[in-house]
């Protein structure tokens, strides 16, 4: 299933600030979009979506036949003793970010599975597709959305997490929390000047995102639908403060 990954010394190096999300249908077409983007991108995010496709098997091939860091996005959300299975055995592939639902015992159990292993657990606080409504149809206690993302991610730090993720609209509050430093800010919801919306409902560009206080921005349709991904990918790197 391998493919060569092309290399320009003409291009840029690829900043891992960027994580390209491989919102693909399975492997195969995403090992083939990596191969147009090449050298242009260092961090690619693997989700859900492709668990069934071979996304395990992606992850592992990208890490250890190509070099490239992984984000895999799982959202685990169960009792803390399968929580704490399941991160262990997603820790053998030698991964660089997993995801995790914000819940302070979910958190505390990821760390427990990852303890052995330099995965970072981060938190999901608020799907960024989430606004207001979505929350009062979820039965989220009342109050501002970016309040509570803020009050997640506290809680979440609280219980060890690695980082968190949230829309860009919240980075700066969350960096300012007492308990953040050394912990990262992954932003979904980021979107290039003049890019489509999509599914996003809060969200920011990626100079925006990132001097706000993120350590990486997640974007996904802005380069895998683009005619030129490796080109859409350099564009949002020359972006970036």
């Amino acid at each position: 299933m391998s493919l060569p990954m092309p290399k320009d010394d003409l291009y840029p190096a690829a900043d891992d600030r960027l994580i390209a999300a491989l919102d693909v249908p399975n492997a195969l077409e995403a090992l083939e979009l990596t191969n147009r983007i090449g050298d242009a991108v260092s961090f690619y995010k693997i989700g859900l979506g492709m668990l069934t496709g071979g996304g395990l098997a992606l992850a592992n091939e990208l890490k250890q036949e190509h070099g490239k860091r992984i984000f895999l996005d799982m959202k685990l959300f169960d009792i803390s003793a399968t929580v704490e299975a399941a991160v262990r055995g997603l820790a053998q592939f030698d991964l660089d970010f997993l995801t995790v639902q914000g819940d302070p015992a979910v958190v505390a159990a990821a760390k427990q599975g990852a303890a052995k292993s330099d995965m970072k657990i981060l938190a999901v606080t608020v799907l960024t597709s989430y606004d207001r409504g979505d929350l009062d149809d979820a039965q989220y206690r009342a109050g501002d959305v970016a309040e509570i993302v803020v009050d997640r991610a506290g809680r979440a730090f609280d219980a060890g997490a690695d980082g968190v993720i949230s829309s860009p609209h919240e980075a700066a509050a969350i960096r300012a929390l007492g308990n953040s430093a050394g912990k990262l800010i992954v932003t979904p919801g980021v979107r290039p000047s003049g890019s489509a919306v999509g599914d996003q409902k809060r969200i920011a560009t990626p100079a925006s995102a990132i001097g706000d206080g993120a350590d990486h921005i997640v974007v996904g349709r802005p380069i895998w639908t683009a005619q030129d991904p490796r080109a859409a990918a350099q564009a949002i790197v020359a972006e970036l403060p």
